[in-house]
């Protein structure tokens, strides 16, 4: 059995605590924890050998998700990372996946998202064990046993009966809450999105219902070309499931969420006596059913406040109403009215090498970072036209090239880079390397920045 796990998704709805460039499934929600991709990956390890799990993603999260794989303890085939050149939704992310996989012969395939919690793992493990027989005739969507009415989930209508599942009669778009109310009486499934599959139904389905996936992949060079021929999104739902009658919904009741709101994370995540959730250091008095989040090192005091939804980073605050938060959305819109880079980067970003914090910053005039580089890795060699750096070694060993000259450089040392110089920044050592770098000038925004080479290293 293959698995291919969706990593593309970009979060905005738990903004800002997700941006683009870092989305919800590899944040480590729970302090302790780990991210939603990494549960994914080891779920995914209860099915299939490392070897036969793909992660469709795009380039801005590979590193994320090898980073993600590596913290697990695994040595993971890069190939296996298959890129989205832009995103087209679900259905030509999985036929990317899928066409890869058929490279080798036609076999059973399950999709997971990779943002989506799943606390009763090893039961579903062994009903999509179970649920093997129906994939010789079958399209398998895994169905949520509905706890209750939701209007921010699709549903599904079983019909006749088949093995352990039904096929399906009819897929129902999100509904307001007196519809869902009736859907659940009438014994409706929640739409999660999850599949299971033969590779050789599901291509065939696909070149049925949705020609043009299947044409755009036909005799192409490679995924980029397969993609630029694809003219509009599409997702899986709207692709097949809803028009195929090869549909089998198989029910489970597995603990989900597809933590989809913060509304949702309070309803999955355990809770103190007062039925708080509060992270870090964070102080509580006479305060109930809210929900903190807040950077480390960053204090919270609530005092005297019930039913609020508290997200503090850096850069953003937001503060809600416990019941108001798919609402978010609409302050991530009208930020992106405004171009305000704030639902794409964090003040922390994360890059192949590892990752940088802004201190400080005062616009065309300064920026203060700490830079952080993995054992082994280094940055990009390049130059800068419009700014000078000062770099300032606090942990680690550091190796730096300026033009033709290579230093070694230990704690306490520094080394200033004059606009124009061509540089690199590496650790060569064990530890992981910590800098702070002080850039001056009067443009220091990234597209300033002149790649002469990208080569990042490994570990």
């Amino acid at each position: 059995m293959k698995i291919i796990i969706l990593a593309g998704g970009s979060g905005t709805r738990l903004w800002p605590l997700s941006r683009e460039r870092y989305p919800k499934q590899f944040i480590k929600l729970q302090e302790g924890k780990l991210s939603l991709f990494q549960e994914t990956f080891n779920r995914s390890l209860l099915l299939s050998i490392l070897d036969d799990i793909y992660v469709v993603t795009n380039e801005k999260y590979k590193f994320l998700v090898m980073g993600a794989i590596e913290e697990l303890g695994y040595e993971y085939n890069e190939s296996n990372i298959i890129i989205e050149p832009e995103s087209k939704n679900t259905l030509p992310a999985i036929y990317a996946g899928v066409h890869e996989i058929t490279k080798r012969g036609n076999v059973n395939v399950v999709v997971f998202p990779s943002d989506h919690l799943i606390q009763k793992e090893k039961e579903f493990v062994e009903i999509i064990k179970h649920s093997k027989e129906l994939t010789k005739e079958s399209i398998i969507t895994f169905g949520i046993k509905p706890d209750g009415p939701n209007t921010g989930y699709g549903y599904i209508a079983p019909g006749i009966e088949k093995l352990n599942g039904y096929q399906v009669k009819e897929f129902k778009e999100k509904p307001n809450y007196e519809i869902a109310n009736s859907y659940v009486a009438k014994g409706y499934f929640w739409n999660a999105g999850i599949f299971m599959f033969n590779t050789e139904l599901f291509l065939s389905e696909v070149k049925t219902y949705s020609p043009e996936i299947h044409n755009a992949f036909m005799n192409s060079k490679n995924i980029k070309e397969s993609f630029s021929r694809i003219k509009k999104n599409i997702s899986i739902d709207y692709g097949i499931m809803e028009k195929s009658n090869k549909i089998v919904v198989v029910p489970v009741d597995i603990g989900w969420n597809d933590l989809g709101s913060f509304d949702a994370i309070f309803d999955a995540f355990s809770k103190d006596e007062d039925y708080n959730i509060v992270t870090s250091d964070n102080i509580v008095i006479d305060s109930k059913n809210n929900y903190i989040y807040s950077e480390k090192g960053k204090l919270v005091s609530m005092v005297g406040v019930s039913d609020l939804i508290i997200v503090d980073n850096r850069d953003a605050l937001l503060v809600c109403k416990k019941d108001q938060s798919q609402k978010v959305k609409e302050v991530v819109n009208k930020l992106k009215l405004r171009n305000d880079n704030r639902i794409e980067y964090h003040v922390q970003d994360y890059r192949p090498w590892g990752n940088y914090k802004i201190l400080e910053e005062e616009k065309n005039s300064f920026k203060i970072k700490r830079i952080k580089v993995n054992q082994g890795k280094k940055l990009s060699y390049q130059m800068h036209n419009h700014r000078s750096e000062h770099w300032i070694v606090v942990n680690g060993m550091a190796k730096i090239t300026i033009e033709d000259v290579v230093k070694l450089l230990s704690p306490g040392e520094s080394v200033f880079i004059k606009p124009g110089q061509k540089h690199r920044l590496e650790n060569p050592g064990r530890l992981t390397l910590e800098i702070i770098e002080v850039q001056m000038g009067d443009y220091l925004e990234e597209d300033d920045i002149i790649r002469i080479s990208d080569d990042y290293g490994r570990k």
